[in-house]
Parts: C-alpha cells; structure tokens; sequence
C-alpha cells in the first residue's frame, strides 16, 4: 500500500485548487491548532507538526506567522471541526474533515458534493469503522527492516512497515505520531520525510471501475477540494492506470 498511499495523496495535493486556496486552508488549521492548544509550537506538539507540513507545502512564512498572531488575540473567529463519511462513485468509502464557522454552509456544500456524483453521504461513524486512524510517514529508502528495528528499540508501537519502489512507509497508531518524529530527528536524521501526517488509512481497497464512476469519482475529488471548508479527504478507492 505504501507508493499507492503516496501516490494518492500527491495527487490529491495536485487537485488542491489553486495555491491561495492551499495557504488559506493551513492559515485555517494553523489558527485553530493555536487557539486550542496555545501559540507556542514548543509546548503545542500538534501545532509544530501542522507548522512543518505547512513549510513542506511551501506555504510562504508570513501565512503561518498571521495564523498564530491571529490566534494569540482575544475574539476572532470561531472554527470547529466537522468529519462526514459516505460513500463516493463506484461504492468506494469516503471520510471528509472540515473546519467550518458555519455548518449548515458546510454540510449543503458536501452534500452536493455527493448528490451530483451519484454518491451517497451517510451517518457518524457509517464508514469510519472500516479505518484505522494512523500516523504515516513516508520518504526514500531501501532498508525497511533497520528502520523497524530503531523504531522497535525504542519502545514504539508500530503497525506496519512497507517498502515499495524504494519508497519506505511507516504506519503507527495516531498516538505515536509524535514519538516517531522524535526518533526520526535524533536517529534517522538521513530520511528526508515526505509525508508526516495523521490518517485515516482503509483496512481494505476497492477498485473503482467503469468509465463514468472513475469520471463521477475525479469530479467529485474535484469539487470537495474547491470547498473552503473540506481540509482532508479520505477514500478506500483504488484507481488502476
């Protein structure tokens, strides 16, 4: 799974939409990751983490440094998080993350989403059950089972490790996120990560088949990027050249 679980998220960063709309859905996150957990990236783990994806996105210095000024002030806007789960083109299984200031905006927009793919959206928890909320971590490598061994070693629970086209993935539980990226700085400085992040990872695929589920399916990614609102999506889909 590991190179198709690149794949899939480089290509959905590709459909992002245009750049501004990438910067304003970090400046977005970044803000409420502030909010929540404090300003300061050294005593909030969560929003350092966000902070590097952001500098790996390339998302400019002065967008993260307005999203936590922001933040530190008093008032401001009020986010909250919104998942909804359904099922998308070809029956494949979806979960989509929001952070809205106004729902029933957010919930209409998605539910067209749906709707206009000959999609289905569906109740709390209907798909999420078929995920496993993990960290991932990717990047270049070859020796897979050394760097099972360091994580190992120092006491970390990990569910997987792949290597696939010289692409190494490391799957944990989502509360070893953090310890992982610790030993990654202090023992495996060498790996370039390019992918850190908290996932919902299918615990199986399925293949979206047939020319106008694989059109309604492309569509449907489409639209649920140009949602401000939407900030991950999710899908157990697997799309064969």
């Amino acid at each position: 799974m590991g190179r198709a679980y690149q794949n899939r998220k480089l290509s959905m960063a590709k459909t992002a939409g245009a750049k501004t709309k990438v910067y304003s859905k970090y400046g977005k996150a970044i803000y409420v990751c502030a909010k929540t957990g404090g300003v300061d990236p050294d005593g909030n783990l969560s929003l350092r983490g966000l902070i590097d994806r952001a500098k790996k996105d390339q998302v400019p210095t002065h967008v993260i440094d307005n999203a936590i000024k922001k933040a530190s002030g008093a008032g401001g806007e009020d986010f909250v998080e919104a998942r909804y789960e359904g099922y998308g083109p070809g029956n494949c299984m979806v979960i989509i993350d929001c952070l809205t200031d106004n729902g029933n905006r957010t919930i209409k927009d998605v539910r067209q989403c749906f709707s206009k793919n000959h999609a289905k959206i569906g109740t709390s928890g209907s798909v999420s059950h078929m995920f496993d909320h993990q960290a991932v971590f990717a990047f270049k490598g070859e020796d897979d089972e050394a760097v099972l061994e360091t994580l190992m070693m120092a006491d970390i629970d990990v569910t997987d490790v792949e290597l696939e086209d010289g692409i190494i993935t490391v799957y944990a539980p989502h509360t070893e996120f953090f310890k992982i990226k610790t030993e990654f700085t202090n023992s495996m400085p060498e790996y370039e990560l390019e992918i850190e992040e908290l996932s919902w990872v299918p615990q199986n695929y399925i293949d979206v088949e047939g020319e106008e589920n694989l059109e309604n399916f492309e569509k449907f990614i489409a639209m649920l990027d140009d949602c401000d609102d939407v900030q991950h999506v999710y899908h157990n889909a697997e799309i064969k050249d």
